[in-house]
């Protein structure tokens, strides 16, 4: 039996404020400022210090992805151009996130298109179709689709493919690729509707994926086949590489085996177990590319795992929910730095699992790790963590992740599969339990 709000009980809510001097105040300060400096414990900011214990090297001035969601591939070249930067003694460099943008999005856009022709009987009301016609070109991603990416198309300097107002704005272009293809989804099911078999499909489909593309050249360029690269290091000295391809770019001057990176992932829902591999369905990029992979661990071991990793002076790709309990300008993330608690006159008590189950919060957001401050017994404090939100903000554009704040709301890090023990990479090799399109897990970073 449902009930109304009556007339009555909002005048007790009203006499109860009006009661309490607490709440009148934070309404009067709420009303004129930022709630996360109102509800600071400047004293808990007063014992944070831009200082660890282990750090790697090679740290550049950190990049700005500015209003766009391409954080997952910020923090991926970032990583890349740490090992760059290091062989060649660089003092600043920068990948171009245009050109990873350009590929993921016509790779996303095929994705999408042949989501759309395999759930072609589905009715357009199903869960399954609105969720994959919400926002099938958005600019976040995961690990794997940024590995997928390098893999197939490689990577260039920023020098030939720049930055522009569109890849630094990307929402228009995003609004209009995507009114694109939610028309092209349609125009599928009703030939499929008409009884058009798969080769019929496949051929509107290159037709459709040629005006995409026409629509990114637009607002992005046309990606390089080849370039030049040369640059003058730390020292003054000139170096100068040929008739480069972006795949030999990645294989010859950086040379990680992707191969060899696992994603970890800290999720406590109920309907998920610790040692267990996950993957998402109808999640990804490149079509060809390996699927989503996820070994779910408690988060003492992402910390293990991360720490030995920094500790090696190779920084760590992470993922977490950055809007919670974090002062932007600051650049500090931490449990303590903030009272709510006092603020609203009301407790917040729910925990990671909860929050995930009720969607309270999921993963929004990758970075890198770059270092660690441990204490005598080894175990960690704090965080250093470079972001891709440009220098005028922390400590230059580094921020601070405390441990408490690390075990609530860090989900993902990636790491060597050294790392890992016997029993942990078997498990990481299974085939996957396959998640709902929907579940928290399947969040992309942005």
């Amino acid at each position: 039996m449902s009930s109304k709000i009556l007339l009555k009980t909002i005048k007790e809510y009203q006499k109860s404020i009006e009661e309490n001097a607490q709440i009148k105040l934070a309404r009067n300060a709420a009303a004129r400022g930022e709630i996360t400096d109102l509800a600071m414990d400047w004293e808990a900011f007063r014992k944070i210090d831009h200082t660890f214990s282990d750090m790697v090297s090679g740290q550049l001035k950190v990049t700005n992805q500015k209003s766009s969601g391409r954080c997952w591939g910020f923090a991926g070249l970032n990583l890349f151009r740490v090992y760059l930067g290091r062989k060649y003694n660089l003092k600043q460099f920068e990948f171009s996130q245009s050109y990873f943008m350009f590929w993921d999005k016509i790779e996303k856009s095929n994705f999408f298109l042949e989501n759309i022709i395999e759930t072609s009987t589905e009715p357009y009301n199903s869960r399954l179709i609105m969720h994959l016609v919400e926002n099938p070109i958005q600019d976040g991603g995961q690990w794997d689709m940024f590995v997928n990416l390098i893999r197939k198309y490689g990577v260039v300097p920023q020098t030939e493919m720049p930055e522009s107002f569109q890849s630094s704005k990307s929402m228009r272009m995003n609004r209009m690729i995507t009114r694109k293809l939610r028309e092209f989804s349609k125009t599928l099911r009703d030939a499929h509707n008409k009884g058009k078999d798969l080769t019929t499909l496949h051929r509107m489909k290159k037709e459709m994926l040629a005006v995409v593309y026409q629509m990114l050249v637009i607002h992005l360029g046309t990606p390089p086949d080849w370039f030049d690269w040369q640059i003058r290091d730390k020292d003054k000295t000139f170096h100068r590489f040929e008739n480069l391809t972006p795949k030999r770019f990645f294989s010859d001057h950086i040379g990680l085996k992707l191969d060899d990176y696992v994603c970890l992932i800290n999720c406590p829902m109920s309907d998920k177990t610790y040692n267990e591999v996950y993957t998402v369905k109808y999640l990804g990029n490149v079509l060809e590319g390996d699927i989503i992979r996820y070994l779910n661990l408690p988060s003492s071991r992402l910390k293990e795992c991360a720490v030995q990793s920094i500790r090696d002076d190779d920084p760590v790709w992470f993922g977490c929910d950055v809007g919670k309990y974090f002062h932007r300008d600051l650049g500090v993330m931490d449990m303590d730095l903030f009272d709510f608690e006092l603020f609203y006159s009301t407790d917040f008590p729910m925990t990671k699992s909860v929050r995930l189950e009720y969607g309270d919060s999921q993963m929004t957001h990758a970075m890198l790790f770059t270092g660690v401050d441990l204490d005598k017994k080894g175990n960690p404090r704090k965080w250093r963590v470079e972001n891709s939100w440009g220098d005028k903000r922390g400590d230059k554009g580094y921020d601070i992740m405390t441990d408490k704040w690390f075990d609530e709301y860090n989900y993902e890090v990636v790491v060597h599969k050294k790392y890992l023990t016997k029993e942990e990479l078997e498990t990481y090799q299974r085939d996957p339990i396959k998640l709902q399109p929907w579940d928290p897990m399947g969040a992309l970073a942005i």
